[in-house]
């Protein structure tokens, strides 16, 4: 779908490389700036799947011969993909006011946890903090338990590198229109508040409390997992009445007189308790197969190695293995394309390709 589009990412971590794998999924050529000497950070893998379908060249941005390279890749480019702290690309030489001085039309994506100005614009931070900041972690978890989401989802991905890559896609579109570069500044704590917006509008009728436990999505007994008896997990959110109605008669439960008050606030606690000891009594899978082919809102909590070998994923073939790496199928997906990415290839095995490629410009 972004065939003819070209992204420079220069290599850093978290949601920047993320939200250019993306747009490599999506078509885009996507050439990385790796830094020559090997990964960012220790643990980091030399090939990452974070960079299947891109090609890389690793360069010395503190030399002047490889920051002219850089500077002919940006030249060349629709738009950039930087994640270093405020003020980290200006010192190098490669900020806005440069790139665009080489190529008036560049898209430059900048990625920061606090944005490019404000009070905690230059210090460090990480998913947790972004969100908690930003009031996206304040409804994770049960009441009583300790605000928790799934590592880097709300924050990195889902409030960084998604945004970025709107945002980056918007500013494509402007170009192509005007011929008018522009810098997209794509901050975690602005997006994942701007994420909260579908749970605020329930504050407009009402149904979302400051006290957590006491909102339409994260108090009542129909809306949160539950421990199975094997240690197990089982997901219920059957919000609408008439799916309510077939969870409670999977669980013969039609004609408890309680459990038909669906939105009595005041019976959320103790019913929360009467489920809890319920699917206590049976194994995870048990209640996947009762439920199973209902609309009672009901699935099993799964790994993603379990993900892999459900009936779901041997139709759509989300998940699967890549050279002996488990991974996630490009997302979302068009029209009589395939879904399947290209491989991630060693760091700077493109050097040779990309230098003589931007050689009549250096």
């Amino acid at each position: 779908m972004l065939d003819g589009i070209r992204i420079v990412e220069f290599e850093g971590l978290g949601p920047a490389p993320f939200a250019a794998m993306t747009l490599a999924d999506l078509g885009a050529d996507v050439i990385v700036i790796h830094r020559k000497g090997g990964p960012p950070s220790p643990g980091q893998p030399d090939r990452s799947l974070l960079d299947r379908g891109k090609r890389s060249i690793e360069l010395d941005l503190k030399d002047p011969d490889d920051r002219e390279t850089a500077l002919c890749i940006v030249a060349g480019s629709d738009a950039l993909i930087e994640g270093f702290r405020p003020g980290v690309m200006e010192n190098l030489g490669l900020g806005p006011e440069t790139c665009h001085a080489r190529n008036p039309g560049l898209v430059y994506g900048r990625m920061t946890g606090w944005g490019q100005d404000g009070p905690l614009a230059a210090a460090a931070g990480h998913d947790l903090n972004y969100i908690g900041l930003s009031g996206a972690l304040w409804y994770a978890s049960a009441p009583g338990d300790l605000p928790l989401t799934p590592a880097t989802l709300v924050g990195d991905i889902g409030g960084g590198a998604m945004y970025l890559v709107a945002g980056l896609v918007a500013g494509l579109l402007k170009a192509r229109a005007s011929g008018s570069g522009t810098v997209v500044d794509a901050a975690i704590y602005d997006g994942s508040a701007h994420m909260m917006n579908l749970l605020m509008s329930l504050r407009q009728s009402g149904n979302l409390s400051q006290k957590r436990g006491e909102s339409l999505l994260d108090g009542p007994h129909w809306s949160r997992t539950y421990r199975c008896g094997d240690g197990g997990y089982i997901s219920v959110q059957c919000l609408e009445p008439k799916f309510y109605r077939q969870f409670l008669a999977r669980l013969n439960l039609a004609e408890d007189p309680d459990f038909a008050r669906q939105f009595d606030r005041t019976l959320w606690p103790r019913l929360n308790e009467r489920l809890g000891a319920i699917f206590g009594q049976q194994s995870r899978d048990y209640w996947a197969d009762l439920f199973a082919g209902s609309d009672a809102c009901v699935a099993p909590v799964l790994s993603p190695d379990e993900a892999m070998s459900h009936p779901a994923n041997q139709h759509r073939h989300t998940w699967h293995e890549m050279d002996g790496i488990l991974q996630a199928a490009p997302a979302p997906r068009f029209d009589g394309q395939k879904t399947s990415p290209k491989p991630a290839p060693q760091r700077g095995a493109h050097s040779d390709e990309i230098r003589a490629e931007f050689a009549a410009k250096l």
